[in-house]
């Protein structure tokens, strides 16, 4: 079982991929594009039991939505 966190910028995401045992399986920083975030997330789908997203960018909620609708589990955490 693998999970996903991003932590979404205004124009870039830092995209990581840990294992069970909290190892760093891959790691990319990757323009805000939801197509290439996907590709990068693709050989890891069928396993991946969530995506964490961390912003404080409330504009790039249309990448959020877009991972939501992927087929994995989406949250955001947006502190205050």
């Amino acid at each position: 079982m693998n999970y996903s966190g991003i932590d979404l910028h205004s124009n870039n995401s830092v995209v990581s991929v840990i294992d069970e045992t909290d190892r760093v399986v891959a790691e990319k920083r990757l323009p805000n594009d939801l197509a290439k975030i996907l590709a990068f997330l693709a050989p890891w789908r069928a396993g991946m039991a969530g995506v964490v997203v961390e912003s404080t960018f409330y504009a790039r909620s249309r990448i959020m939505h877009g991972l939501s609708l992927s087929g994995a589990a989406c949250a955001a955490y947006v502190p205050m």
